[in-house]
């Protein structure tokens, strides 16, 4: 089925001839023998440091970045605030074991809990919960306790290296379409289990719980803090942090085989309720001819505060920095404006891309639909039908996303959009010698360019080399500026630059999906799963 399409997408899409070899080798040399996207990635990562949204790292990350685009000569340089919350920020945190013996453990505040004023010293109760049904079974044995939230679980033996590229193999077996599938059970599940951090939240604070720790899902020490009760007014009750897998399990065994563990906290953190909005930052190179939309390559530029958040995403605000810096040096004069996006919220359900989808290109939902706030926001706004598309909806010729760390370029994902793939065929041969050869026809998610596709627009992503990735940086504490590859970097941001130059001067715009309407049940005869109902 797959051969097919791409046959029928050959015959309908007619090609796209690629930009000048001229345009091609100084977007290469500048690119390659005179970047700066490593330098940006360091002041993003060495001197602001971890940019959650909404914190004071992200007010000066929002700042520096468009001072940068306006030095480049970027024109239109600006932000656009949407309703977001709380900052959150930590000044300082420790976790120890103080009995059976003394023992400094490896954790961090889970974002946006409270703080502990001063220090917390109680034992702990492993009390393991993942549904509301799991609170029955603890009712009148947490107060006054730390509860460990957490199965311990077992050791994870890696069975993949740490550190990995793609293979010849491995890019063959991406270029697959991915076969919708609907099933509005497992819709309603996923909404339900949404809220469940607030729930055990309030069952902890109704048993008289001091604080919780859950425990970190990777092991080797590593530790994230994720948390997403960011909403000003619907903060946690309890503070809360997060311990290294190998420290809570050794917690857990001593508390099943003796006394429970007593452990002393400080979590030194703070809110900042002076601006609830947070901003996405934007900037252009104006097109010649005002009729013709525009291009726009985007990365989100907040992340988690374990690291840095160098590979996510500092490694892709920068590519998409350097390749405005790129174009705005040659002196390009594109058909179409090209616009660069660095988006905020992204970290807590793509709320910054959203925003901007609902603005620019398309609402979702009737007009008696209630209003969705805060995280919800990214699990049922892509269920609302119908789709509005607001005026400028076809405005927007092609969107290119980066957000997979600093690994190489190797190819693009079509989306689910296979008369693209002629057209992306053609602009990658130039650098098939750097390594950039596939064209895969599956779809990505989880990152800014869902909310765009969800609604039809020509939204892409990039096919990058995982290197440790998925392994160890992602989100957590080892997420600093000696994990990023600055050849990886460079390639990348020259051959984001190549496709926005191209993209922009196309004769087309890129081919685009039929505007969605909503689907059929995928399997009308299923029952639901009890246990994952209850």
């Amino acid at each position: 089925m797959r051969h097919l399409l791409f046959a029928a997408a050959a015959v309908i899409a007619l090609p796209v001839h690629a930009q000048d070899q001229a345009a091609t080798v100084r977007i290469m040399d500048e690119g390659l023998s005179h970047s700066q996207v490593m330098t940006t990635a360091q002041h993003l990562t060495d001197v602001i440091g971890p940019r959650l949204t909404n914190s004071p790292q992200m007010r000066q990350a929002e700042a520096w970045t468009q001072a940068k685009f306006a030095e480049w000569g970027l024109k239109n340089v600006h932000k656009e605030g949407f309703d977001f919350g709380r900052g959150w920020s930590i000044e300082r945190s420790s976790v120890r074991m103080v009995s059976p013996r003394p023992l400094q453990l490896t954790a961090i505040p889970i974002a946006w809990t409270p703080a502990t004023n001063g220090t917390l010293s109680a034992p702990i109760v492993v009390a393991p919960m993942k549904k509301a049904r799991d609170f029955a079974q603890y009712r009148g044995k947490l107060a006054g306790k730390i509860v460990l939230v957490s199965s311990p679980g077992e050791v994870s033996e890696r069975k993949r290296p740490v550190f990995s590229r793609l293979s010849d193999e491995d890019l063959g077996k991406m270029d697959a379409y991915d076969v919708p599938h609907h099933d509005p059970d497992a819709d309603a599940r996923e909404l339900k289990n949404a809220d469940f951090e607030k729930e055990r939240d309030a069952f902890l604070k109704a048993e008289g719980a001091l604080a919780y720790a859950t425990i970190s899902y990777r092991d080797g020490m590593l530790v994230h803090g994720e948390g997403y009760m960011f909403e000003t007014g619907k903060s946690p009750s309890l503070p809360g942090v997060q311990i290294a897998a190998e420290d809570y399990r050794r917690l857990a065994r001593l508390a099943k085989t003796g006394a429970a563990p007593t452990l002393e906290i400080v979590s030194d953190v703070r809110y900042d309720d002076s601006d609830r909005q947070a901003y996405n930052v934007f900037a252009e190179i104006p097109g010649t001819d005002p009729k013709a939309g525009y291009v726009m390559a985007g990365a989100h530029l907040d992340s988690w505060v374990a690291g840095d958040g160098a590979t996510d995403n500092a490694a892709g605000s920068a590519v998409v920095m350097e390749a405005a810096r790129i174009l705005a040096k040659l002196g390009v004069r594109p058909k179409r404006t090209i616009r660069f996006a660095l988006w905020n919220g992204e970290e807590q359900a793509l709320l910054g891309s959203l925003a901007w989808v609902e603005k620019s290109l398309a609402t979702r939902g009737g007009p008696n639909d209630p209003p969705l706030v805060g995280e919800r926001r990214y699990y049922e706004w892509p269920k609302r039908w119908p789709i509005n598309p607001q005026p400028g909806y076809k405005d927007l010729a092609a969107y290119f996303n980066v957000d997979n760390g600093s690994g190489k370029f190797r190819g693009i994902y079509t989306e689910n959009n296979p008369a693209a793939a002629a057209i992306f065929r053609e602009w990658m041969v130039p650098f098939q010698g750097l390594g950039m050869t596939t064209v895969a026809a599956g779809r990505t998610d989880g990152t800014d360019h869902v909310f765009m596709q969800s609604v039809g627009a020509p939204g892409f992503q990039f096919i990058q080399d995982p290197l440790e990735y998925s392994s160890r940086t992602h989100h957590s504490s080892a997420d600093t500026f000696d994990h990023l590859k600055e050849e990886d970097m460079r390639q990348g941001a020259t051959i984001l630059a190549s496709f926005l130059l191209n993209a922009a001067d196309a004769a087309k715009p890129m081919p685009r999906p039929p505007l969605p309407t909503r689907p059929a049940v995928t399997n009308p005869f299923a029952y639901p799963d009890p246990e994952e109902t209850n």
